[in-house]
């Protein structure tokens, strides 16, 4: 399969794995609209199935193309693990973050046509981290420890 054709079927599942995942957590997690008693938003279950989900839709779509990487630590790892060439990361890199940025884009052309809508505030987009970033309220050493002990396990 000629490269450029595996590198327009990475920026097509990263496009959609970003606008179905990311694009669920910005615009349905938790839905202006509902209330305590009667919420309408998908949450957090509902985030995590948009993105299994896209990935699952993508594997079958375009895995038998470009291998259905759909992330750049994907990529990186696979060559580290001598399973892809490195001629070939450049290009599938740079294609997937081609597909994200665009899809980040229609996100926010989506999400800025709500009235009301800002791109400032206390969780602007869906964006998470440590501290007031986290939605548990997690510190940095926490989140630390986390990741280093499920990045060893997998």
């Amino acid at each position: 399969m000629p490269l450029v054709k595996r590198c327009i079927a990475e920026f097509i599942g990263t496009f959609w794995l970003v606008l179905g995942g990311c694009g669920s957590a910005v615009l349905a997690a938790a839905f202006p609209y509902g209330n305590d008693a009667n919420p309408l938003g998908i949450a957090l279950v509902g985030v995590s199935l948009a993105f299994g989900l896209t990935v699952v839709t993508m594997a079958y779509a375009i895995g038998h193309i470009s291998g259905c990487h759909l992330n750049p630590a994907v990529s990186f790892g696979l060559w580290a693990g001598k399973r892809f060439p490195g001629s070939e990361l450049a290009p599938y890199i740079a294609a997937q973050v081609l597909g994200a940025i665009v899809s980040a884009g229609a996100i926010y052309i989506i999400a800025s046509g709500r009235a009301g809508f800002e791109l400032s505030g206390s969780n602007p987009l869906a964006t998470n981290g440590y501290g007031d970033h986290s939605p548990g309220g997690y510190g940095l050493a926490a989140c630390f420890l986390i990741e280093v002990i499920l990045t060893f396990i997998s």
